[in-house]
């Protein structure tokens, strides 16, 4: 049986080239056996040896003496190199049951705005929008508002998550993420382990059910390869998104405390990522822990950028964005600009942390406080869009609170979830409210 991330493809060893180098390995020993392996055929299970063996060397490979970043995985290391100044917001009784509830409904509103273009690239997405007459983005997508030479034109599947199409927020992985980790912290309390995060997954999530990062972990777990090597073995997508789509539940079970919900997130994200796919993760996690006591997204950008190294390329790229907004770059330029240090067309840019948490700080900055314009300003850059949509809506959700996000945003999910994990298989926002209340109540207590 051969299931893609469970074997090294050639793409896999260029995707750890890559990432072997952006990460400041000195390649220069093995770069031969790079091209050497590259040379073979790799769906032959025969040649999948010699490419382990690269993978186990690249890991052990020392850092280039000119890089300029310091990016440690273990939290003692991440704490000592971040700023040390992560604040504790006051968070109001009588409003956080309308935040968590507005964090639970921005996450899928977001999510379900971007999830029936996801893996669309500019021309084809941009595309469907100006020849719909629907440029810029401002509204979800939709399957009944294209012609049939449109629909044609740029593949629409009938079967898609078109909002027009659904009658709630169909599963996903973003969303199943974000329940696996109310799912963890009920069944194992605060005081989960890394560990703790590994058995939930071998018991309640099916293994074809993960992908990149999340199944490379996952096969390590059943060779007794425990967190925190688990994601290091074998694993080119150690930096990718995976990690920060699971933080956001983190981030509701310690509302106006980004501190334990770094905390929260390092213990989860430390099982499958390292270095800036481990931060992605705490960063994430500390704004929506902000977002529930914080005044403007500027205060939540900044609490996440507390809880991560400040000289890591992820501090870097966040600081670079909001560089861009302070000087008052317009939205198209910053969007052409992101596109200019990744490419959306190589798997590895596209998936990155570091790429689409440039684009939700871009969706926070130039969102200017509004629930819909900051989604879309998250979706429409394309790279990956179910994903920055669900952060962004998630953040503003907690800041604003449910009763001040637009039906005309809400209304199409039906206070509705659909899930892959179990006891959640279809469940009520307000319910997952109502759950998530008592988790902080064990968190606080």
């Amino acid at each position: 049986m051969k299931h893609i991330w469970l074997y090294l493809s050639n793409a896999d060893i260029e995707t750890e080239r890559l990432q072997c180098a952006q990460e400041g390995r000195d390649l220069t020993a093995i770069e031969r056996e790079f091209d050497t392996v590259l040379a073979l055929d790799l769906e032959n299970p025969a040649h999948q040896p010699a490419a382990e063996a690269l993978l186990d060397r690249t890991v052990t490979l020392p850092l280039r003496a000119d890089y300029r970043y310091d990016e440690p995985s273990d939290l003692d290391g991440i704490r000592a190199r971040s700023t040390g100044a992560t604040p504790t917001l006051e968070v109001h009784a009588s409003t956080i049951e309308d935040r968590v509830y507005g964090a639970w409904t921005g996450r899928c509103v977001g999510c379900l705005l971007g999830k029936p273009v996801e893996g669309w690239r500019r021309p084809r997405m941009w595309g469907y929008l100006r020849d719909l007459d629907r440029w810029p983005l401002t509204d979800f997508f939709r399957y009944d508002a294209a012609t049939p030479e449109v629909r044609e034109r740029y593949e629409l599947n009938p079967n898609g998550a078109f909002v027009d199409r659904v009658r709630c927020m169909p599963e996903d992985d973003d969303t199943n993420y974000t329940v696996s980790g109310l799912a963890i912290m009920d069944r194992f309390g605060p005081s989960f382990t890394p560990e703790d995060v590994a058995t939930f997954w071998m018991t309640d999530i099916p293994l074809l059910h993960t992908c990149t990062a999340e199944r490379v972990a996952y096969r390590n777990f059943a060779l007794l390869i425990e967190p925190p090597r688990s994601a290091v073995v074998r694993n080119p997508y150690r930096e990718w998104i995976g990690a920060q789509i699971r933080a956001d539940f983190w981030g509701y079970a310690a509302p106006g405390d980004p501190k334990k919900a770094a905390e929260f997130a390092w213990r989860d994200a430390c099982i499958s990522h390292v270095k800036n796919g481990i931060y992605g993760e705490m960063w994430a996690a500390a704004m929506v822990s902000a977002a529930f006591g914080a005044s403007s997204v500027h205060d939540v950008l900044q609490a996440g950028l507390s809880v991560i190294p400040e000289r890591s390329r992820l501090a870097e790229s966040v600081r670079q964005v909001g560089s861009w907004h302070a000087d008052g770059t317009d939205y198209d330029t910053a969007v052409d600009r992101i596109h200019g240090i990744w490419d959306e067309n190589r798997a590895h840019d596209w998936c990155h942390t570091i790429s689409n948490a440039m684009i939700v700080t871009l969706g926070l900055l130039w969102g200017e406080g509004d629930f819909g314009r900051a989604i879309c300003c998250a979706v429409q850059p394309c790279f990956d869009t179910d994903c920055n949509g669900a952060t962004v809506g998630s953040i503003m959700g907690a800041l604003l609170g449910r009763g001040n996000i637009p039906e005309r945003w809400a209304e199409p999910v039906h206070d509705t979830l659909c899930t892959g994990v179990a006891g959640y298989h279809r469940v009520e926002l307000r319910s997952l409210t109502a759950d998530t209340l008592k988790q902080i109540d064990r968190v606080c207590g």
